[in-house]
Formats: structure tokens, C-alpha cells, sequence
């Protein structure tokens, strides 16, 4: 019955598989991982309820744009503070560009290019709370000024998993955007 159900989740999970951002991990210890990212277009809300930049995000990808383009969803979905705003956003997937994303129609939605550079990244399963968050990110930003490693972010929260997920089976990630030098 056990290898029934682990040969059924194995399929559904292969079923759901999203595009996944690309990076290369340039350094890895037991605490955290530096990656670098190439370049990355991504649809942005910034949000006063998490679940009311969630539905606007996914309506731009359901067909809610110029062109009614339905956009497959990809991975992470990402959220930070910015100047004190809470912002949302989707990356799009790789075949798109800023010169042919559909433009959305919700004016408070907008495509924007999040630039290359290096993120220190700590990985954590479980349910998506702000106190399993918060934990990991103080524990990822107190290691990395530890190894003095300068910050240059606000704290990013990375989720890769549809919401119905099982706690244990779920892939979150704390990250910094971070100066790196290769060493």
C-alpha cells in the first residue's frame, strides 16, 4: 500500500512540474547556498493582503492581460518588502521578454526585469507561516554577517509549491540578494 501511494504522489508530482528560475550555485556550506541568477522577467503587485496580490497575479497569468494570453505558472513565486511595501511577484516563463509579455490590464500590476546577481539562499519545508519564515531568515542573515557577507536586500520569501501541498513536501526558501565576490 506504502509503494502504491509514493508511485502515485511520484506521478502527480511529475504531472504538476512547473519551469523552475534558473541559477548556478556558486558556493554552498551547511547553513546556506550563494546562487546566481541570470535576468528574469516577472509580473509585480504590491499588496496590502497577501491573498488579493495572489488572485491579481494569477489572474494576469489565467488570461486577465491585453492579449487574454494564458501563461503557465512557474516557480518560485516571490515576496518581499519593498520601502516599506509588500510586493508580490510571478516570474514568466523563460520564452518571454519584456517586448512580448501581454501588458496587463489591472493598471496595479506591472511587468518589470528583476536584474542578475547573487542571492544567499536557506531551504526549509513545512507550512508557509511567518514565524517558520522569520526563523530562517534570522538565521540566514545572522550567518551571513558572520562570514561577512553584505546584505543588499530586504529578506525575500521564495515559495515553489501549489497551496494544497503537503506540509513536508513543500520547498520554501529565505534569500537575500548579496555582494559576491567569487573566493
Amino acid at each position: 500500500m506504502r509503494l502504491l501511494f509514493l508511485l502515485l504522489l511520484s506521478l502527480t508530482f511529475k504531472a504538476m512540474a512547473l519551469e523552475e528560475a534558473t541559477y548556478n550555485i556558486v558556493y554552498q556550506n551547511d547553513v546556506y547556498e550563494i546562487r546566481h541568477y541570470g535576468d528574469r522577467l516577472a509580473i509585480q503587485v504590491n499588496y496590502t493582503s497577501e491573498a488579493g496580490g495572489f488572485r491579481k497575479l494569477f489572474n494576469y497569468i489565467s488570461g486577465s492581460n491585453t492579449n487574454s494570453t494564458k501563461i503557465n505558472m512557474t516557480t518560485p513565486a516571490i515576496q518581499s518588502d519593498e520601502n516599506g511595501s509588500m510586493v508580490m511577484q510571478f516570474l514568466l516563463p523563460s520564452n518571454f521578454t519584456k517586448k512580448n509579455a501581454p501588458p496587463p490590464i489591472d493598471k496595479e500590476l506591472r511587468l518589470m526585469v528583476i536584474e542578475q546577481g547573487y542571492y544567499a539562499v536557506i531551504k526549509y519545508s513545512g507550512r508557509l507561516s511567518d514565524k517558520r519564515f522569520d526563523k530562517r531568515r534570522m538565521i540566514l542573515k545572522d550567518t551571513l554577517l558572520k562570514d561577512n557577507i553584505e546584505i543588499l536586500s530586504s529578506a525575500i520569501r521564495a515559495t515553489y509549491n501549489r497551496p494544497f501541498t503537503l506540509p513536508f513536501l513543500r520547498r520554501n526558501e529565505a534569500m537575500f540578494r548579496v555582494a559576491w565576490k567569487d573566493k
